[in-house]
């Protein structure tokens, strides 16, 4: 059974949209087989999360017009601390609510074939290579409401394309401002590695506007061929009051590596959503979370990896600290299915209370459809231990400094372990703000 709703936009604006944009015929009608099937499909249904009453659809601006910045300089303070701007040769995309406003692609880059650009760039320029890949292998437009609503009301995004043999070392950038509060971002990021390459790419989402109502939208999809490698790092601090959903997917095949490092830090209520799937044979996928929440927000994080290839390898690490009212469930699940014999799937997850107020809840989950394979899963939710807080404020610690240091120390073992040193300083910054 589905709950009717009545979309804000119907098929006569979305097909004007896409003209507008320039965009090709099969993404028009991808859009438009998209609506036509949102309101018929049910929501997504997150463990132990009620989101009924959540508002994922009801809002008046689509696009919101937005200024360029006149050079990197005249960025917000915030958005400036997290990039280099001094960089001569920096692969930097910028994005300020739905406008594309900064790109640098190094010569270098170009010249072996990467493509790094918005994705109404894509669409327009590279429409075969974009097609190739979007919403095909990845997530499906037709899985939910949420995600047919994505595909139809698509309004920013990247497109990152990797050529086989490829190998790039320093890691390229995007950031995403929230800056109007009347935004509403439907952003989709794809990353394509073809055989044999590697690449590294960070992303931000920023809200530099303290509260707002606005509704995002977020899909990635990272596709990772035969041998390739893609480290994923994302910082997400979005404004209180912003409603999420957040899907970020991969899919390994033989021999292939995606390493997801992932900081959400959202203020307000968040879905999330991240699952690996290990196609081929001799797939490796690896998550590292971390969550601090606060206010009375509403969060819940599903992590998965599935494995299809044998001989492939699954980890989940997942921390997370709840404040004040806030409250987060936290789902690992470790999915070997027939066939996939030689695999192993490890997961673990932790679970940090501030106040009696606070709620956290882990969910360690092992589905097992193959008899040769190796899986294991820890799980812990507490407060607080009062004895630590006691031997720190007995040496001259305030008891906020204490609790400060014990997060830190509570966080460090996720945070340390993050594969990008960029995304570790960032976490960092963010967690000390959050915790303050």
């Amino acid at each position: 059974m589905t709950t009717e709703i009545k979309l804000p936009f119907d098929k006569e604006y979305v097909s004007s949209f896409s003209k507008d944009m320039g965009e090709p015929a099969w993404l028009t009608e991808l859009r438009l087989n998209a609506l036509a099937n949102a309101e018929n499909l049910p929501m997504p249904k997150p463990d132990k999360t009620k989101i009924d009453k959540w508002n994922f659809t009801q809002f008046e601006k689509h696009i919101v017009g937005s200024e360029d910045f006149t050079s990197l300089n005249d960025l917000p303070e915030d958005v400036r601390n997290l990039i280099d701007t001094e960089a001569g040769d920096q692969n930097l995309y910028i994005q300020r609510n739905n406008r594309p406003t900064h790109l640098a692609v190094s010569k270098e880059l170009q010249e072996k074939g990467v493509i790094f650009t918005d994705i109404f760039t894509a669409a327009r320029e590279h429409g075969d290579l974009l097609q190739k890949y979007f919403m095909k292998d990845g997530v499906k437009t037709d899985e939910h409401r949420l995600t047919a609503l994505h595909a139809a009301l698509l309004n920013g995004g990247a497109f990152l394309y990797i050529p086989k043999n490829v190998e790039i070392t320093a890691p390229i950038q995007a950031v995403y401002i929230h800056d109007d509060k009347e935004a509403n971002l439907f952003n989709h990021v794809l990353v394509a590695a073809d055989d044999n390459s590697s690449v590294t790419y960070v992303e931000n989402y920023v809200s530099t506007v303290e509260e707002a109502n606005g509704i995002f939208n977020i899909v990635t999809e990272v596709i990772a061929n035969a041998n390739a490698r893609v480290q994923y790092g994302a910082v997400d601090t979005l404004a209180k009051g912003t409603t999420a959903y957040v899907n970020r997917r991969g899919v390994a095949g033989r021999d292939a590596r995606i390493e997801w490092a992932l900081g959400l830090m959202n203020d307000g209520n968040t879905v999330s959503e991240n699952t690996t799937n290990l196609i081929g044979d001799g797939s490796f996928g690896d998550t590292k979370t971390v969550v601090v929440g606060r206010g009375e927000q509403t969060q819940n994080f599903t992590t998965k990896v599935v494995h299809f290839g044998k001989n492939s390898e699954g980890y989940i690490l997942k921390h997370g600290v709840m404040k004040d009212s806030a409250s987060s469930i936290f789902n690992g699940i470790g999915k070997i299915e027939h066939g996939a014999s030689k695999s192993n799937a490890e997961q673990e997850s932790r679970v940090l209370m501030l106040s009696e107020k606070a709620r956290g809840d882990a969910n360690p989950i092992l589905l097992i459809d193959e008899d040769d394979v190796t899986a294991g899963h820890a799980a812990s939710v507490g407060r607080v231990d009062p004895l630590q807080l006691y031997y720190l404020m007995s040496r001259g610690i305030s008891q906020k400094e204490a609790e400060r240091l014990v997060i830190h120390g509570f966080l460090a073992p996720v945070v340390n372990a993050l594969p990008i040193e960029g995304v570790k300083k960032q976490l960092t910054a963010v967690i000390e703000r959050k915790v303050k």
